[in-house]
């Protein structure tokens, strides 16, 4: 009767199939090995992820060239249509060393010419204060005012860019005429230091100057022509921080738009410079 019972208690209970059991076990096998497989590849593209985060936070070429350069806020103009080239696209070969000379800067202290630029890529534009010549010096000031405004707006333009104006009228732009018109473009923001506008002594400590930058200056016959006594070709120099001449912009060129991108190619080639590329 006991083994008829066992036998009845165990009618309703089915032996497992081996071959079931092992394919079971196989399953749950897979099914944890894909589980396994799937968090590994998870973390892995994770790390890839930060990882190429961390590049681009410490890509210089963002700091650099960043998504929105200020720049670009200018536009085309009726003298300015086109896009301008982008940074790093193309390269700058050195036109020549940097002259230096004596100057006086606009609270009457001598001052070296070099040592105005040192350190910086330097935006170097000759003038005089009594030019209205339309197509002139407001021409070239306005640039400077222009590229002043991309430094105020972004970090590493600020950092790396000089201006300087030198006048070409000693006799008239004294110390303190310079310091009036460099306070008739304050309230710009400016760093003190980033927008230096110099004189000299007289023209002849002026002249060798101009000689070395190719500046001709020439006295019209009429004196109290409206729009100045000089005659002068507009150009502007950009100057790298070893002191040489990288690019002369004339008249149909004084584009902010271009000379920034020029700035950034500049500042493109010394980060590359300092990895060693």
């Amino acid at each position: 009767m006991a083994a008829s019972r066992r036998r009845e208690a165990g009618a309703g209970v089915s032996t497992p199939n081996p071959a079931s059991v092992r394919a079971w076990s196989e399953r749950r096998t897979q099914r944890t090995r894909s589980a396994g497989l799937l968090a590994v590849g998870v973390v892995f593209f994770g790390l890839l992820f930060l990882a190429a985060c961390a590049a681009r936070a410490h890509d210089p070429q963002r700091h650099i060239v960043p998504e929105n350069r200020v720049e670009l806020s200018f536009g085309r103009s009726e003298d300015y249509d086109y896009d301008p080239p982008e940074p790093g696209s193309y390269r700058l070969p050195a036109l020549g060393p940097a002259a230096d000379g004596v100057l006086l800067d606009s609270r009457g202290r001598e001052t070296r010419l070099r040592q105005a630029l040192a350190g910086h890529i330097s935006v170097l534009a000759f003038i005089y204060t009594r030019c209205s010549d339309p197509k002139g010096c407001p021409l070239s000031m306005a640039l400077l005012h222009d590229l002043d405004y991309v430094a105020q707006n972004d970090p590493a333009v600020g950092e790396a860019l000089r201006l300087v104006t030198v006048s070409f009228d000693p006799e008239h732009d004294t110390p303190e005429v310079m310091a009036d018109y460099a306070s008739g473009l304050a309230g710009r923001g400016s760093a003190e230091d980033r927008w230096l506008f110099l004189t000299a002594r007289g023209p002849e400590a002026l002249a060798p100057i101009l000689e070395a930058y190719g500046q001709p200056i020439g006295v019209k016959q009429d004196a109290e022509d409206p729009f100045g006594p000089f005659t002068h070709q507009l150009r502007v120099f950009l100057i790298d921080r070893d002191g040489q001449i990288r690019n002369i912009y004339s008249l149909g060129f004084l584009d902010p738009r271009l000379v920034i991108s020029d700035l950034r190619t500049l500042l493109l080639e010394e980060a590359k410079a300092s990895q060693g590329m």
